[in-house]
């Protein structure tokens, strides 16, 4: 039996053993109390037979080992689901959910930053006001306003004061500049513009392109003094003169728009990915509830409240929840624990490569000075996981998967390492996600004869799609700002004629016991010398052997040779990195067909916004050196090491007399 068809042999076996011996053990007890009935004996072995033929027997050995696991996330996901369809019944909105928590906890501080906090009280007050100030600015329920500001405690308290009347938000990546950030400003038909003063610049290079929309320059307490942008409308001052008296709450439909959350994404325009009311409810709530938090808790959230992880998971905690939520305007992996210590965090988040940096750093006293018992986001490299809960002394790790605006959530309940998940494989329909055949490298779908989606097994690499359920909010798909975009992420008759899925472009490998593991973005993995190469396991392994530094992997084309060579960048600001023992290293660590052939030395990383690792501008320069200024190395197949790159080295590969 192999290991891709059943569970482990030895394990399978000591399993197989103990249930002959329960059976063997029944069957005399029940011969003893039923002194001999051959009808009622003869059934006993029947159902001995039975358990005992084929695989079945794995799936009791399944159940023994996952049993309290699956019941844990049964009691989560129902928890979950009965409460939202609750709040959609009662046509529950983030505002009127807002309110009710603004009641119960008036005095209790609902966000920090620094030195300076806003009470739930003081956060409706600033809330009412804008929503008057706005309403008497004359714009109308419907209309998109977007919100241009670094982290601060009163960004949240200007899209939920916008929202009391009605108005979305779109929250506008900080990093935007130019033409991208007119287009963003554009594709979601915004009438004006919050910025603040910090943004002043960014505002001012595009101001003759956005002639047509109102700009509103927010003074924060912070910078209190700062100029104010000619032909701007200063709102700080102007929200003074308003009154705080309650706004009246709006008639809402849970599925009604409440904010636009741009995918940062590596490559081209972001897109706008609705989130609506009932979504907002839903991701802070996940969590809350999977991670056993209650509204005494603090959670340290030091990410960017222009996206999902920051604004709505971390932020979500306090409006939704009432916990109190720490804010910091730019993410720093050298305070992040002094940080959660000194405001008595109980629970903190992270995303993407935000683990590594904090383990980058040296080790201190801060590192277990702190009352953090649970950590919670997405990113967290199997390379670095145990390692990283053993130094800082995280008692729960809850690594979860999804997408900002996708419906295929998955969340690691019992600390596996490595894990972003799981499906029970004895109830897998209660959730209906499914992993399919593609081509890594195209992400194209592969189908069967009959036109269906083929569905992997244990350890078969495969797209995740999730099924849409216009019916059920926790399986619903909004989409996009843009309906051709939403149209693309849709997979249909998957399984039966008129099905609909959700397309994440992520490949994941599920094992026997249900657990899910990410592998890479479609279109990441690239072939060489006819095998598949995962961008995200070379990563893992380079950066583990060059000191946890940043590590970019990716495919690039040789003039007349089949398939992508692999290269990797790596940002060396300190000029550190040993070629040579790098090198060696991944002799030891990777096939060699997953070996990069060229090396690039970054003085500095790529990243988004949320901490992802840039490739599109790598990919286009390549190895070339007469664009590339940075050093390039490359493993001399003789030599079986890295050597600098020369331009007679370079001409050589191209015109391919070098052979690879």
């Amino acid at each position: 039996m192999s290991e891709k068809r059943g569970v482990r042999f030895e394990e399978a076996e000591r399993c197989k053993g103990i249930i002959l011996t329960s059976i063997a053990l029944t069957t005399a007890g029940l011969g003893w109390l039923l002194r001999g009935s051959p009808t009622m004996m003869s059934a006993v072995a029947t159902l001995g037979a039975y358990l005992l033929t084929g695989d079945r027997y794995q799936w009791i050995y399944l159940w023994k080992k996952t049993h309290k696991r699956d019941f844990l996330g049964l009691r989560v996901l129902l928890a979950t689901m009965f409460r939202i369809w609750r709040w959609e019944k009662q046509g529950q909105s983030v505002v009127s959910r807002w309110a009710e928590i603004a009641k119960l906890y008036p005095e209790k501080k609902a966000f920090i930053m620094g030195d300076r906090a806003l009470t739930f009280r003081q956060g409706e007050d600033f809330s009412n006001r804008i929503a008057w100030y706005f309403k008497r600015q004359g714009f109308k329920s419907g209309e998109v306003i977007a919100l241009f500001m670094e982290t601060q405690p009163e960004y949240i308290f200007v899209w939920l004061g916008l929202a009391k009347m009605k108005v979305t938000t779109a929250l506008v990546n900080t990093n935007l500049r130019g033409q991208q950030l007119i287009h963003c400003l554009r594709i979601v038909g915004c009438k004006a513009v919050v910025f603040g003063d910090e943004m002043a610049d960014a505002i001012k290079e595009i101001q003759s392109e956005i002639h047509d929309m109102p700009l509103f320059q927010f003074n924060s307490p912070e910078r209190d003094g700062s100029t104010v942008l000619q032909d701007t409308v200063p709102l700080a001052a102007e929200l003074e003169e308003m009154s705080s008296e309650t706004f009246p709450i709006v008639p809402t439909n849970p599925r009604d728009t409440l904010l636009y959350i741009y995918t940062s994404g590596t490559t081209g325009f972001p897109k706008a990915a609705i989130i609506t009311n009932i979504r907002f409810l839903l991701i802070p709530l996940g969590v809350f509830t999977s991670a056993r938090l209650s509204p005494a808790d603090v959670v340290y959230d030091p990410l960017p409240l222009h996206h999902t992880a920051g604004g709505v998971l971390g932020a979500g905690q306090a409006i939704t929840q009432g916990c109190t939520v720490v804010l910091r305007r730019k993410f720093s992996a050298s305070n992040y624990w002094s940080d959660a210590a000194k405001h008595g965090c109980t629970a903190a988040q992270y995303i993407g490569e935000i683990c590594r940096y904090l383990l980058s750093v040296p080790a201190g006293p801060s590192d277990k000075a702190h009352k953090v018992k649970v950590i919670f986001g997405n990113g967290l490299r199997p390379q670095i996981w145990q390692e990283f809960v053993d130094r800082f002394g995280i008692g729960r790790v809850l690594e979860f998967y999804g997408a900002t605006e996708g419906n295929s959530n998955l969340i690691n309940l019992d600390n596996k390492v490595g894990a972003i998940g799981f499906l029970s494989r004895l109830v897998s329909s209660i959730y209906p996600l499914t992993l399919v055949r593609c081509d890594e490298i195209t992400g194209e779908i592969l189908r069967d004869d009959h036109g269906r989606c083929i569905t992997c097994g244990p350890h078969e690499p495969g797209l995740l799609l999730g099924k849409i359920d216009p019916k059920k909010a926790i399986l619903t798909f909004a989409g996009y700002a843009d309906k051709t975009a939403s149209e693309k992420k849709m997979v249909r008759n998957v399984r039966i004629e008129g099905d609909c899925y959700f397309n994440t472009g992520d490949i994941l490998v599920m094992d026997h016991y249900g657990y899910f593991y990410f592998k890479d973005r479609t279109g990441d993995t690239f072939r060489w010398r006819g095998e598949n190469v995962s961008t995200a396991e070379v990563e893992g392994v380079i950066s583990n052997l060059v000191g946890l530094k940043d590590a970019i992997v990716y495919g690039v084309t040789i003039p007349n040779t089949e398939g992508k060579a692999g290269m990797a960048a790596l940002a060396d600001p300190d000029h550190n990195i040993d070629i040579a023992a790098l090198s060696k290293g991944l002799k030891t660590s990777l096939p060699v067909y997953a070996r990069p052939l060229f090396l690039r030395i970054l003085p500095q990383t790529p990243l988004t916004a949320t901490f992802k690792l840039k490739k599109k501008e790598l990919m286009e320069v390549a190895y070339n050196v007469n664009v590339c200024k940075d050093p390039l190395y490359f493993l001399d197949q003789k030599l079986g090491e890295y050597v600098p790159l020369t331009q007679k080295m370079y001409e050589d590969i191209v015109l391919g007399n070098i052979r690879l």
